[in-house]
């Protein structure tokens, strides 16, 4: 986020009603709920399909195609073994409802998503940037939904974190430094292999996918490219991972395409990311529902003149003629005038408010073609979104990490994590609890600590036990202080992964261990 230049926000976890009636999710931010008729328990009606059937991506199918699944399959319940056969499949918002402030208070939600907050303060993040596109405003912070039944230890939970980014771009000229990432490939898993019988990942460059059409999104196809690497350095297996492109009836309703990185996890594929072109629907329906402008003014290096329809209605025939919706219908004439001139081309022109039709002459429109001089236009920008489940992006890194081998004819559990993603760096182990090496292995320890590496002491039990416990949390490397530093002032360092062992200088320990850290040096030249 902060190479790439955008800004980071800290937006409220709870909203007013109008922000999420205004986003469309009280409408459709809903999940397939099915009741069993027995138990009484809840359940999420297409996981239940796709546990029980060849079915991947049960979500894009419409609910009573669900139920029919349901009763073909015979799928019981799965708290009490009920049959959920000819039981009705309803949607369900997910959205926790709250009140704000006292005695008759409004309504309010947690937010779903850590988007909304941006979107809201939009006019204030185009003035902060200067009303310079691109530009993006990024946010880490708790979600919240009403999950049916969630599952899968931290996969599927009410409470999770977010981290979404808002990239903001004017559609007609600002363009991706696609020369970044256009060498970078990508596993692809779009629409027309899903829907095929033998369908498959391709494996394209970024530029081979924008050429074959395969991603349609310039913006989309850099995002997905820049973030390849990143998981690739977290630790995510890139022999388990993917890019998903959504089915058209999986999209939500703000997106136009959207594709999700997914990692494979105990056999399923699960969502870490979601990539969604949000185009401007977000700003469009905020823009609808307040008075605010959802728009940036882009300066021309020289003004233009240009001809413009304009409209000034005649209210003293519009008053009269139309009563109290005449004020509307003026209203209308001018959102009329700006997309469509051509319909005041005819001798009347058709208005609808409120589902009802107005006929006015075009005449009393004060329909006319001005030329003005413009020193620049106002550009609602388009919208691409990454967003991130930390929680997932955690428990896949560790997934990912887990192995099982053998040392010196023992079994071995160990978390192979990329150093710099490590939570402690280095454990720092006295060969011996006496002879002083425990004092100087605690002043080692002290000294690291101090040169800002995460540091874990141990003396309890026998070294090898030691290592043992190291490895299962996946530190890195580990130091031991032995009758030889007393000597010669070296230590022992050994690597997590291999088991090799080198010796090095105690006044060198610090920088050779940040620089094995930052990915500077190989432990094999050292």
């Amino acid at each position: 986020m902060t190479r790439e230049g955008h800004m980071e926000i800290s937006a409220p976890d709870v909203m007013p009603e109008a922000v999420f009636e205004a986003s469309s999710h009280l409408e459709t931010f809903d999940d397939m709920i099915v009741e069993c008729p027995e138990c009484g328990e809840s359940h999420r009606a297409d996981h239940l399909v796709e546990d029980n059937t060849d079915i991947e991506e049960a979500e894009s199918l419409p609910t009573d195609e669900i139920a029919d699944l349901l009763a073909e399959h015979d799928v019981a319940c799965p708290t009490c073994g009920g049959p959920l056969a000819g039981e009705p499949v309803d949607d369900f918002n997910l959205m926790f409802e709250t009140n704000i402030g006292p005695g008759t208070s409004s309504p309010g939600y947690l937010r779903p998503e850590t988007a909304q907050g941006i979107f809201v303060d939009f006019p204030q993040w185009a003035e902060y940037a200067r009303n310079q596109l691109p530009f993006g405003v990024a946010q880490i912070g708790k979600a919240y939904r009403n999950e049916i039944s969630p599952r899968k230890s931290i996969i599927r939970v009410r409470e999770f974190t977010q981290a979404e980014l808002e990239h903001f771009f004017d559609p007609d000229e600002d363009e991706p430094p696609l020369h970044r990432v256009e060498d970078v490939t990508l596993p692809l898993y779009p629409v027309a292999e899903q829907e095929a019988d033998d369908g498959e990942i391709h494996w394209l460059t970024v530029g081979e996918a924008l050429k074959e059409g395969v991603i349609g999104s310039d913006w989309l196809a850099f995002y997905l490219g820049l973030s390849k690497g990143w998981y690739d350095r977290i630790g995510v297996d890139m022999d388990r991972f993917r890019y998903r492109q959504h089915l058209p009836g999986e999209l939500s309703h703000y997106a136009t395409d959207t594709w999700d990185a997914e990692a494979e996890l105990g056999g399923d594929w699960v969502e870490i990311t979601g990539f969604a072109d949000r185009g401007s629907y977000d700003l469009d329906k905020h823009a609808e529902h307040t008075d605010e402008d959802y728009t940036v003014f882009k300066q021309y290096d020289d003004p233009v003149t240009v001809e413009r329809p304009t409209v000034d209605p005649d209210m003293s025939y519009l008053g009269p003629e139309f009563g109290g919706a005449a004020a509307d219908v003026a209203d209308e004439l001018d959102a009329l005038v700006a997309h469509n001139p051509d319909a005041f081309d005819g001798e009347t022109v058709t208005v609808e408010v409120d589902g009802e039709a107005y006929d006015i002459p075009v005449g009393k429109t004060g329909f006319d073609v001005e030329e003005v001089t413009e020193s620049g236009e106002h550009v609602r920008p388009h919208i691409i979104e990454p967003a991130f489940g930390v929680g997932r992006l955690v428990y896949t890194v560790m997934a990912h990490a887990y192995e099982e081998d053998e040392v010196d004819g023992e079994p071995r559990r160990l978390l192979s994590l990329p150093p710099e993603m490590a939570p402690t760096t280095v454990g720092v182990f006295p060969l011996m609890d006496r002879d002083g090496l425990d004092d100087r292995a605690r002043d080692l320890a002290s000294d690291l600590r101090e040169a800002g590496l995460d540091v874990a002491y141990d003396e309890s039990g026998a070294i090898g036990r030691r290592y043992r416990r190291q490895d299962e949390v996946g530190t890195p490397f580990c130091v031991t202080v032995d009758y030889d530093t007393l000597e010669d002032g070296t230590v022992t360092v050994r690597e997590r992964d291999t088991t090799d062992q080198k010796r090095v200088p105690t006044d060198d320990l610090a920088g050779v261990l940040r620089a094995l850290r930052d990915g500077d040096r190989s432990f094999e030249v050292l």
